[in-house]
């Protein structure tokens, strides 16, 4: 990773509150406090790092307003409203000089459908197909391998990665992110018991992801049975999550690694669902609700509700049940004792 920004460019992206001190290191990289060596940047995002602001060798540091340190002898402190969203800001300048987009046009090795329309101002790379009926938007990034079925519509401005496959009659807003290997679209699994064997339930609904989402490696968003599955505008899921058939996801959520999401089921606004979490389907999961890493859910969630554990319970109840489990072999050699006391 190259990096070059000067104090006055970090400044310009990054818009501080204040400043204090000065460096003449041009900054070069970008590093935690703890490695960071002259010509990084760091910042504090986490307050349990407050004290390595006072011994890290990084050039400049971004930390929040409320800091009350001083910068070290050719040392930059740039306080911001929040040090986190202040990196993630000169990431994307970054990140735009790093994988920049090839120039509009269809790669030589793409099969794209004459009934397909693709914008003059997309870009199509390398092996992609573009099957027919097919509509892909303004400033369109599809890389190599991407697959857009039959009858698909994929807004303005949305970045496609390598291996990507959206199959027939999905609909996908503006900005729509996918990394690798992300298939939207498959088969909802869904099967009856006809005779002893299992008979295969059609699934002929559609997709349809809002604006702004961000799905992320090898992830699944099956289409439903009926109707369609949804993703709501803003919403952000994390690498091998599973979404099933006819779910519906609310805006601005945050899914976590791992999460299994099983038929059926609808989430509100603004949940948060930890790493590893699996949720039975036909579950409503209220707006605000929190599930806490590798819980296993099977009721119904309330609005604002932090839930933990398998099977997930209110976490305050779940952190109690946890310090009594911890005690449970010395209680049961309590017992025992008393047992075999004389009666």
């Amino acid at each position: 990773m190259q990096v070059s920004f000067t104090q006055a460019e970090i400044e310009a992206i990054t818009r501080p509150l204040r400043t204090l001190g000065s460096t003449p290191e041009v900054i070069r990289g970008i590093a935690s406090l703890g490695t960071a060596a002259p010509g990084d940047l760091s910042f504090l995002g986490n307050a349990k790092y407050r004290a390595a602001v006072g011994t890290t060798r990084a050039s400049l540091v971004l930390v929040p307003a409320d800091f009350g340190g001083l910068p070290a002898q050719g040392q930059v402190l740039m306080f911001v409203d929040n040090p986190s969203v202040a990196l993630a800001r000169l990431c994307s300048r970054l990140e735009q000089a790093l994988w920049p987009k090839p120039a509009p046009g269809i790669h030589p090795s793409a099969l794209v459908s004459p009934g397909a329309q693709v914008a003059a101002s997309a870009t199509v790379g390398p092996l992609c197909i573009v099957e027919a009926g097919a509509v892909v938007g303004e400033r369109v990034h599809l890389e190599a391998r991407a697959f857009i079925g039959r009858g698909t519509r994929v807004g303005d401005d949305s970045w496609f990665m390598p291996g990507v496959s959206v199959l027939a009659e999905c609909t996908l807003g503006r900005r729509v992110r996918l990394q690798p290997g992300v298939v939207v679209g498959s088969d909802g699994f869904g099967y009856e018991m006809v005779g002893g064997r299992h008979e295969k339930v059609p699934q002929v609904g559609t997709v349809v992801i809002g604006d702004d989402v961000e799905i992320g490696a090898n992830s699944t968003i099956d289409r439903s049975r009926f109707e369609r599955t949804s993703i709501g505008e803003g919403t952000k899921i994390d690498n091998l999550v599973q979404v099933g058939h006819n779910v519906i996801i609310g805006r601005h959520c945050l899914i976590c690694g791992q999460v299994g999401i099983a038929g059926s089921c609808t989430l509100g606004d603004y949940v948060v669902i930890g790493g590893q979490c699996g949720l039975a389907g036909h579950l409503t999961v209220g707006s605000g609700a929190m599930i806490a890493a590798q819980s296993g859910v099977k009721d119904d969630i309330p609005p604002k509700t932090t839930v933990w554990g398998t099977p997930s319970l209110p976490i305050l109840l779940e952190q109690k049940l946890t310090v009594l489990r911890h005690r449970l072999p010395e209680l049961f050699k309590r017992v025992d004792a008393l047992e075999r006391l004389p009666r």
